[in-house]
Parts: C-alpha cells; structure tokens; sequence
C-alpha cells in the first residue's frame, strides 16, 4: 500500500530585494511539501496576493516599501485569518518582535538562519505553534516594552526626513506645540540629545 504524499503547503513571500526573494523561493520550493504561490516586493501589495493565492503561511520581510511586514501581519490577521505568518528580519531587533507578536504573527526568525529551519517553522506554525529564534526571545524578555506612546512614534516617523516641527504638525494634523511636546519626550525616553538620535535609536530597538 502506496503512502499519500504530504499535503502541500502554500506560502506568500513578501521580500523587497529581488536576488533574496528569488533565493528564498528556490529553495522552499525544493521541499516537496512546499510550493510559494505568490511572491511580492511590496507591503501594500501583501493583503491582496494573500486574497488571490490564499496560502497557508505568509513569510513576510520587517523593512517593506509600502507598507511594513508588521503592519501587513495585523491586516492578514483580519483579512485572511486561516493564513499564519512567519516574520523573517535582517536585524533581531526586541521591538520588532513584541510588535510581530502583537501584530498575530505565530513565528519570528532572523534571516541568517538556515534554510531547513526556515521550511521547519513553516510547518510547525501549520500545527498551532509559535516559533521565535530563542536568542532574540531573550533579548526582548530583557529589554521590555517600548515607553514611547503611539504618537511619540508617528511623531518620530514624521521626523525621519528632517522634516520641521511645522511639517510635522501639518503632516499629522496637530498643533504644534504638541509635536514639541511629544519630540521633548520621546528624545528624554531613548535617553539622545534631537530628534535625529532619537529616531535612530527607536530604529536600532524596533520600536518605530
């Protein structure tokens, strides 16, 4: 008596570099239990490919043009509930993983890792598992959660480019003595001396 084949698991992944996302998709396709049956470069193209291809298990990059993997994690969640996401990152950063986890993603891995452990997780995430690189778990245990407020982070985002407090203002529809406010604190929270620093070191964290 001939065993059946193990189901084929469908996968979406979203990667913005092209050699990467070609590599990765090679070598999940050599699984013979896996097939990627959609592949974007894009944030914002994520939720709609997820519509069309509906895959099992979307692999999604943090760093997206678009739209961030986190904030496509927490739209799959609602748009495309039976898909699970495993979040691949170049940089194990604590904050990405609390925002991940937040976000509904059921695993977290760092992108150095092999290519085994990769089809691995995919399928242990298929059995209701949660799979984080236990390395960045116990940095995040450490680190604890982000202490700037929601707005401190627009406000940070909105600053990325230099952009004055005015801009700022204008960009997010709030006064400005607010957008002062909120730069004052989120520069005393990342414990840096303008605006600039505190960006980068809410980056290094995770946190915007």
């Amino acid at each position: 008596m001939e065993l059946e084949p193990p189901p084929v698991i469908r996968v979406l992944l979203a990667e913005d570099q092209g050699m990467t996302r070609g590599a990765l998709a090679l070598l999940l396709g050599l699984e013979a239990d896996i097939e990627v049956v959609a592949q974007v470069a894009a944030g914002d193209e994520i939720v709609d490919a997820a519509l069309v291809s509906r895959p099992d298990v979307a692999l999604l990059d943090v760093e997206l043009p678009g739209l961030s993997g986190l904030d496509a994690a927490a739209l799959l969640r609602d748009e495309v509930p039976d898909c699970r996401v495993v979040v691949l990152t170049t940089f194990g950063r604590p904050g990405y993983l609390r925002r991940a986890m937040e976000a509904g993603a059921a695993g977290f891995l760092v992108k150095d890792g092999p290519v085994e452990e990769l089809a691995a997780t995919i399928r242990r995430v298929l059995t209701g598992e949660t799979v984080i690189d236990p390395a960045l778990a116990a940095a995040a245990r450490s680190s604890g959660p982000s202490p700037l407020t929601a707005r401190e982070c627009d406000v940070l985002n909105a600053a990325v480019d230099g952009a004055t407090v005015a801009d700022i203002a204008g960009k997010l529809h709030l006064p400005e003595s607010t957008v002062r406010n909120d730069l004052s604190s989120a520069i005393g929270k990342t414990g840096t001396h303008d605006r600039m620093e505190a960006v980068r070191a809410a980056r290094q964290q995770g946190w915007l």
